[in-house]
């Protein structure tokens, strides 16, 4: 099966059956998050992995009782930075240099471009991008569970004030940004299982120039 037969089979799962992803399947979705691009590679959020049952069954209360929440094996938080510091942008800058084992005086510059320009921005602005980034790690998680045969559910629909809460999110320096329930689908009770994916059609979609 190709890459886009995986993305045309997958869908917003509405019921899951409570099966256990195996972890090295997890770790791989894990990964590809990892992996995914962030703007100047800050990678600025973080991913919290719940299996506890009353943990989830606590996030389940704010999120719409969605089913998939408690029902799903693991339950991905994805949280993004509250805002840009020095020490934020600098521990990055450092982790490429240790990495790749030398300075460039190009990719200095670039730093001190940075420090220049987001610490001093209005914290939520810097939130505000800081979770735009979250969105393009949560994509990859979702295509790779995918490739991994794991269903999933994006969600937006939580009380991500209450889910700062829960998860002590706020003390860490973060805000939840997205939900993603992976498991395995309960066909029987998944209304939407075996509907038709519906996609505008590509002329309505793409625009050559």
């Amino acid at each position: 099966m190709s890459f886009l037969d995986k993305l045309n089979e997958r869908y917003a799962t509405k019921a899951m059956n409570g099966k256990v992803v195996p972890e090295k399947k997890i770790d791989n979705i894990l990964e590809a998050i990892r992996l995914a691009p962030t703007s100047s590679g800050l990678q600025p959020f973080e991913v919290f992995v719940v299996t506890n049952d009353e943990t989830k069954a606590s996030i389940r209360e704010i999120a719409w009782n969605q089913p998939q929440v408690t029902d799903c094996s693991h339950l991905l938080v994805f949280a993004a930075w509250d805002n840009y510091t020095e020490d934020r942008i600098n521990n990055m800058f450092n982790l490429t240099n240790e990495i790749r084992g030398f300075k460039n005086e190009g990719w200095e510059n670039y730093r001190q471009k940075l420090l220049a320009g987001y610490p001093p921005r209005d914290a939520e602005v810097n939130f505000e991008h800081a979770a735009r980034q979250t969105y393009i790690a949560f994509m990859a998680a979702i295509t790779q569970a995918a490739y991994e045969g794991v269903d999933s559910t994006p969600m937006e629909g939580f009380d991500p004030t209450a889910l700062d809460k829960i998860l002590g999110l706020r003390e860490k320096g973060l805000r939840s940004t997205l939900l993603l329930p992976l498991g395995y689908r309960n066909a029987d009770k998944d209304w939407l299982v075996n509907l038709v994916k519906v996609r505008k059609p590509m002329k309505e979609l793409v625009t050559f120039i």
